[in-house]
């Protein structure tokens, strides 16, 4: 029996498990359907839709910056499961507000279609009362999964062996991209109405599971909590970057994230401006990256046999930047429909390059998987038990800043008319960096051997 299979039989592992999948698929049901919603029933103006999206993004992750070193320290110093069992009944009141909101909105959508009104026009409860309220539920959805984050990374190490770390890193994380897949897809697919009450089924059934994750009380002398979120961001990112190994895994992380926010902004326009295609196109390719990464960090483990190292990272992340390469020069061979006509999912695949596009996709996805996961474990592991979740809050506070970085980066080249398709190589050049970073961490795991 494989290390995979043997601890997804294990109560000290499969209700996290469970509870992270509910987490993940519910983190992105609720707010894929909250974006497309708005953007496409309520708001008829690209200006107002851009600032909405923009508005969400910011909602969702600034709960990371401020409050990721207090869940970090909380993490460490109570009994892990006992917080998640309180994130996951929070999560219940959570959804009533953002499950109402998407109801009001829908309703008042209904109302104003039974009036014959303008459809284009926003009717004064959506924008006045659901909009709000929807935006209220996303921060504290990002409140929620500020405290469940560091959790699930650090109650690993706790509740497995030595040698079942890194599978367990794996199945986490794959898991994570598989959950945000289902997710986004079906946000897509059902009615808000028929969202707004399956987004409160998966609150509950989250808790349910959560209740069975055994107890992970803290390791160590419990220290006083500093409720300064500044200062203790501050001194955590501080404290937790002293350590060579960890200081490169938490950059080499960030970075890859960096990466990851620049392919994923530029993924939707690249797919209507460069390739002329439709939006399920553009759907398409988030579905291949989160498979791509799925496999990616399942594979890893095999490679490594449940060994913790960094032995793949460097090469990897080249890998992924030669996909990267091959992914910007199919897009300059496509040939683009003319006018403003879009190519739906069936004649997109009829195109001669469109299996080859797709394939570099995969492999910058899988590549990237097989290159952040041990990283993820190098976290878990190479510091003691009694600071594993403060470590993993000092990951979320850096990574956040860096997908921020990487958000702003690709917005000034927009600005400055660089081409899309040509911003496509910037992301090439960075994997340059990230495995010069994998490099020097595999050169200090030697070095401490």
């Amino acid at each position: 029996m494989s290390t995979t299979t043997h601890i997804l039989r294990r109560r000290r592992f499969l209700p996290l498990f469970v509870t992270q999948l509910f987490n993940a698929f519910n983190d992105n049901l609720y707010k894929t359907a909250m974006v497309l919603f708005v953007v496409y029933s309520i708001y008829n103006s690209e200006a107002d839709e851009a600032m909405f999206s923009a508005v969400a993004s910011g909602v969702f992750i600034l709960p990371f910056f401020i409050l990721s070193a207090l869940a970090g320290q909380l993490a460490d110093m109570r009994d892990k499961a006992r917080i998640i069992r309180i994130v996951k009944a929070c999560e219940i009141g959570i959804m009533i507000v953002g499950g109402a909101g998407l109801f009001i909105a829908w309703q008042a959508l209904e109302c104003a279609t039974a009036a014959d009104r303008c459809l284009a026009a926003p009717h004064p409860l959506a924008a006045q009362a659901a909009i709000p309220l929807l935006l209220a539920a996303l921060f504290a959805m990002g409140v929620h999964s500020t405290f469940f984050g560091p959790i699930k990374y650090a109650i690993l190490p706790q509740h497995l062996r030595q040698r079942e770390v890194l599978a367990g890193t794996g199945l986490v994380e794959a898991g994570t991209y598989i959950a945000i897949l289902f997710g986004t897809i079906l946000a897509g697919w059902i009615p808000v109405e028929a969202a707004a009450v399956l987004v409160l089924v998966v609150a509950v059934a989250g808790y349910l599971t959560a209740r069975h994750v055994p107890d992970a009380p803290p390791q160590g002398e419990q220290e006083p909590i500093d409720f300064n979120v500044l200062r203790s961001s501050w001194v955590l990112v501080r404290n937790t970057m002293h350590d060579q190994r960890v200081f490169l895994a938490i950059m080499a992380i960030s970075f890859f994230w960096t990466i990851g926010a620049v392919l994923f902004i530029q993924f939707p326009p690249l797919a209507k401006n460069v390739l002329t295609a439709s939006k399920e196109v553009a759907s398409l390719f988030l579905v291949i990256f989160s498979i791509g990464v799925a496999i990616g960090s399942v594979s890893v483990n095999a490679l490594l046999r449940g060994t913790v190292s960094a032995r793949y990272s460097p090469v990897s992340v080249l890998v992924m930047g030669l996909f990267v390469v091959a992914f910007y020069l199919v897009c300059r061979a496509w040939t683009p429909l003319p006018g403003e006509q879009l190519f739906d999912v069936a004649g997109f695949m009829a195109r001669p390059l469109a299996i080859p596009l797709l394939l570099s996709l995969l492999g910058i996805a899988v590549a990237g998987g097989m290159f952040v996961v041990p990283l993820y474990a190098f976290l878990t592991t190479f510091v003691p038990k009694t600071q594993t979740a403060r470590t993993i809050a000092a990951n979320n506070i850096v990574n956040s800043g860096a997908m921020v970085a990487g958000s702003l980066l690709a917005t000034g080249l927009s600005a400055g008319g660089v081409a899309i398709v040509d911003q496509v190589l910037l992301s090439a050049a960075m994997c340059l960096f990230s495995a010069w970073l994998g490099q020097r961490l595999l050169l200090a795991e030697r070095a401490a051997a």
